[in-house]
């Protein structure tokens, strides 16, 4: 093996804190690959650092993000990692129910909380946008493109995720930070927040009938664990580790915990060990006592969604290039469908196929291909937990694929292709011809952003009534970014949201589409 590079130790603490931000997610905090493929010393220091460099410089069409040309790093950042990472992977600290506690902020009381909503706002068409790099969501008004309020949260919340009742919204940052925003309040805000670990992605709340916002759950990257919470003020319960061995039976040190959904069915959570291939049925209704059903899935879980039933929760195991179907209803494996490469759903997209019926698609990271798998064992037998139709989009590089019940439109963006006309752009299919082939729309055209570097297009949502698509267009920390609101029956420009305070925005989530896992 080569010599490993020399750092300073300031040098040191910027690349470390550099690959929190922009790498861990991908390639795990002690670099053993997930999304991404494995950054070991055996690994880095073979390739060398100009290799390094300019892989990291460029990207791939694989979905490789070319954080050089994009602005996102600079040239000295760039070289700075490339050495980084020929070093060993130092090793963060654990985390343990009494450090979570000694984090958690009581801000109000549930006792000193309203009674009733005090606001006028139509809560069900709000959108919870997260501000990546300002460490921030903003709270925006669907009907009149307002912001009602910008909340200061942890660092790049990855998720926004509504309680049943509709009242509290829950968000979590990379950096484990999961805060309680209530919308009742006069101008929805925090009034409760905790620290799950040091590195997270993903948080739900209970929704069977029953236990309707009793409880909320996170996941943490690391310590790899999740941590089951009193819903109302965040206080810890239970912390459940999920070190252990693979689908392949092997022993693995970070299992990093991936999507959670609420089950419809049971008071259960459907928690994803992205690393062993396991998938975790957790019953909440007695802590005291926990039941869990393992199915055995494959490697590496990320994230999903429901079939348009709400009994089938269909999850991409992306090193596998495979979808694992989960049927809630009897806590079983009901299929494991081989995809194309490296699929990344987000929560994927559910509509009525002409010929096949009810399909739940998936976009990919590693090719142009969306995948278009049967939903309905009862009425399309033979085409359930199959691949009936493979699309080819623009790209490689898709983080999300996206359509509603009232639509016909499939969208489909490509921000992580190195490609700025692809990455600038998103694809737009309709499902009642997709023989047709996409559309592209300009959206970084339309949105008329100033300035040089990225502006990748992400994340398509829908508003409630169904007939509005936003996108994010993700510019750099120091430059212009915007929200670009199309009409989903034209396929037209509506309306632009520019405003200084909206910092590097990436994912949002409508309110009730969000409540009742619409997509």
């Amino acid at each position: 093996m080569a010599a490993a590079p020399t750092l300073t130790p300031a040098e040191f603490d910027h690349a470390r804190q550099i690959y929190f931000e922009r790498c861990a997610g991908c390639h795990g905090v002690l670099r053993k690959g997930a999304t991404g493929k494995p950054l070991t010393p055996d690994i880095t220091r073979a390739r060398g650092s100009e290799y390094l460099k300019t892989f990291i410089k460029y990207g791939s069409p694989a979905g490789m993000p070319n954080w050089g040309t994009s602005g996102d790093l600079s040239d000295s950042e760039v070289d700075l990692m490339a050495r980084y990472i020929q070093l060993d992977p130092p090793t963060p600290p654990e985390f343990s129910l009494a450090d979570i506690e000694k984090s958690r902020k009581d801000i109000v009381p549930v006792a000193k909380r309203p009674a009733r909503k005090m606001n006028q706002y139509n809560l069900d068409n709000l959108f919870s946008v997260t501000l990546r790099d300002a460490g921030e969501v903003a709270l925006i008004d669907g009907d009149s493109k307002t912001i009602i309020n910008i909340v200061k949260t942890g660092y790049a919340v990855h998720i926004s995720r509504m309680s049943a009742s509709g009242r509290y919204l829950y968000v979590i940052g990379r950096d484990a930070r999961l805060d309680l925003i209530d919308l009742w309040l006069p101008k929805p805000d925090i009034v409760a927040e905790v620290k799950i670990g040091l590195e997270a992605r993903s948080v739900e709340t209970s929704k069977y009938k029953g236990y309707e916002d009793k409880y909320a759950v996170a996941g943490s990257y690391w310590p790899p664990q999740y941590v089951i919470m009193e819903g109302d003020t965040l206080k810890p319960l239970k912390v459940v580790s999920t070190r252990g061995m693979t689908v392949d039976n092997e022993y693995h040190p970070e299992p990093r915990v991936a999507s959670i959904v609420a089950s419809h069915f049971h008071p259960e959570f459907v928690i994803n060990a992205k690393e062993t291939g396991k998938i975790m049925m957790v019953n909440y209704a007695d802590l005291n006592n926990l039941k869990t059903t393992t199915i055995d899935s494959a490697k590496f879980l990320h994230d999903g969604g429901f079939d348009a039933t709400g009994r089938y929760f269909l999850v991409a195991a992306n090193a596998s290039n495979k979808i694992a179907v989960v049927d809630t209803k009897e806590d079983k494996l009901a299929a494991l469908v081989d995809v194309g490469k490296t699929p990344h759903p987000g929560r994927g997209a559910n509509f009525v196929h002409p010929k096949f019926g009810p399909v739940w698609a998936t976009s990919h990271l590693g090719d142009e291909t969306i995948s278009l798998i049967g939903t309905d064992p009862v009425g399309h037998k033979a085409q359930a937990w199959k691949v009936v139709q493979t699309v080819k989009g623009q790209g490689g590089g898709s983080l999300f694929i996206k359509t509603h019940p009232k639509s016909s439109n499939l969208w489909v963006d490509t921000p992580l292709n190195p490609d700025t006309k692809l990455n600038q752009s998103v694809a737009v299919f309709d499902t009642r011809n997709l023989e047709a082939g996409f559309q592209v729309l300009p959206i970084a055209e339309w949105a008329g952003l100033k300035g040089e570097g990225a502006k990748r297009v992400v994340q398509a949502e829908y508003n409630k009534a169904g007939d509005e698509v936003w996108f994010s267009l993700w510019g750099t920390k120091d430059g212009e970014s915007a929200l670009v609101i199309v009409d989903d029956k034209t396929r037209k420009l509506k309306t632009v949201i520019k405003d200084p305070r909206l910092i590097t925005p990436t994912g949002k989530f409508n309110a009730y589409n969000t409540q009742h896992d619409i997509y």
